[in-house]
């Protein structure tokens, strides 16, 4: 169904004030699905990799040159991170599937605005965040219990990093916004840049080699701030140079004053997606605290397949962050029909590339769990049985993770949080605190229980919930807007 311009909105591929040659956005309504899908989603992999690849080594260098205590203090800095990172991987969801149902309706100055936004908003709490966690670093690493050995370099750690949140967040939003009109590419060339200053300048300012002071670990969180400045300013740069259309310029740069009607979706659909970050975070805190009772093999044995696991649930993530910003570009469009066959193909993709490093983990289980235990040790056996009953598991869940970016795009974000709350909290934990005394199994076996009831209740919402009668997030913001007189 194609839906008739309303006046004042441009052609998404010919943004007013775009130079000729200017790059354009990537049309996700048209062409093949599946191979889009793919060209959309390996990217994005390749940029969770990245990320992935850049924290273990800046935990080698921190490991190698300070010991076991700066491992301690980097490790529970890195939890507050988390936390402040899952709120603001959240409201730039949001953002995202506003400037993707933007594009799909061919509304760049609503594109424009949901950037703004965001842009504004994310820089006030940021900047607010940066500066109570400088002032509150040690209160906080104190709540968390940080062991005594640990603390003083945590809370030289941690106020650093806190100084490198508003880079952090706002180079976030520019990539995520970047992917919700269709580009995937330059995210990761960022990421790319991102690991090889961070990965780099660790050695250098950790041992104050050349000119640079000695700084301990202290340079380790400045190795991440200057990095995340560089890639912000470098992204800004690559915006306005290659005239990107979610570009702001002359009088659009007032969208950068958060409209209340753009904010109002972004923090409402925003906080639960956040917290769906945080259920998942908690409920591994809380099967860590019933592994751990089990002695020091069956912990290190699942600490090693949780790492491994890591990296079987990337592919399911990239393909649900381009299954979203398809979907929200197809519903923007009113192409429902092909919302439909992008959702089977993020399922058919997912089985495919989940399915086969599972195949591969299982095949190669032994070199993969050596490579952290050493042939010999004892946990090796149990790693192995645990992948054998647990890593299948991840396939459903991946399932599960391309219906709720659908369904997301479309603005429904309280429901997918309500059954991951339930699989995770009411299925997975609940089955093995229930039946614990029938052996340590138990554990294992409650991640196919509750990736099952995830699934189920995620197949049960997509097929008959009311998300597709949500209604048009960026039109439902424009209507406010113009009725409040701000469009």
């Amino acid at each position: 169904m194609t839906e008739k311009r309303d006046a004042g909105h441009q052609d998404a591929g010919q943004p007013t004030g775009a130079k000729r040659g200017a790059a354009a956005p990537r049309d996700l309504t048209q062409g093949p699905i599946t191979r889009t899908l793919l060209m959309f989603s390996l990217p994005t992999l390749g940029a969770n990799i990245l990320q992935s690849m850049n924290g273990s080594i800046n935990t080698v260098w921190i490991g190698r040159f300070l010991g076991e205590a700066a491992i301690a203090a980097s490790t529970n800095a890195n939890i507050i991170m988390f936390l402040m990172f899952s709120l603001g991987f959240g409201f730039g969801m949001a953002a995202t599937i506003l400037i993707g149902q933007s594009m799909g309706a061919r509304d760049i100055v609503g594109a424009r605005r949901a950037l703004g936004t965001g842009l504004g908003l994310f820089a006030i709490i940021s900047i607010l965040i940066a500066i109570l966690g400088w002032f509150s670093a040690g209160a906080l690493l104190h709540a968390l219990a940080t062991p005594p050995a640990a603390e003083k370099l945590a809370f030289i750690y941690l106020r650093v990093i806190f100084l490198g949140l508003p880079p952090m967040f706002l180079g976030l939003l520019l990539s995520m916004g970047l992917r919700g009109i269709g580009d995937a590419m330059t995210p990761l060339r960022f990421m790319l840049l991102n690991v090889i200053l961070d990965a780099g300048l660790n050695p250098v300012l950790i041992l104050g080699l050349g000119p640079a002071p000695r700084m301990g670990v202290a340079g380790a969180a400045t190795a991440t701030l200057i990095a995340n400045y560089v890639v912000l300013f470098g992204l800004i740069a690559y915006i306005y140079a290659k005239d990107i259309p979610i570009r702001l310029k002359g009088p659009e740069l007032r969208f950068l004053i958060p409209d209340p009607a753009l904010l109002k979706v972004i923090v409402v659909k925003g906080v639960p997606m956040g917290f769906q970050m945080l259920v998942m975070t908690t409920s591994g805190l809380v099967m860590i605290g019933l592994i751990n009772r089990e002695g020091v093999d069956v912990s290190a044995a699942y600490g090693v397949a949780q790492t491994l696991w890591t990296y079987v649930q990337m592919p399911a993530m990239a393909i649900g962050a381009a299954v979203s910003a398809m979907a929200a570009q197809n519903i923007g469009a009113g192409a429902w029909d092909r919302v439909e066959r992008i959702t089977r193909s993020g399922v058919g993709v997912n089985l495919l590339l989940t399915g086969g490093i599972v195949a591969l983990l299982l095949l190669f289980d032994r070199p993969a769990l050596a490579l952290f235990l050493g042939a010999d040790s004892p946990a090796i056996p149990i790693a192995r049985h645990i992948q054998f009953i647990a890593s299948w598991s991840f396939i459903l869940f991946g399932i599960t993770l391309v219906l709720f970016a659908t369904v997301r795009a479309n603005g429904a974000v309280l429901m997918p949080l309500v059954i991951l709350t339930l699989g995770i909290f009411g299925a997975r934990l609940s089955f093995a605190w229930t039946f614990l005394h029938y052996g340590q199994d138990i554990l294992w076996w409650s991640f196919p229980v509750g990736s099952c009831v995830t699934l189920a209740l995620a197949l049960l919402y997509y097929r008959f919930g009311n998300w597709r009668k949500q209604g048009m997030i960026a039109r439902t913001v424009q209507a406010e807007a113009t009725a409040d007189g701000v469009a």
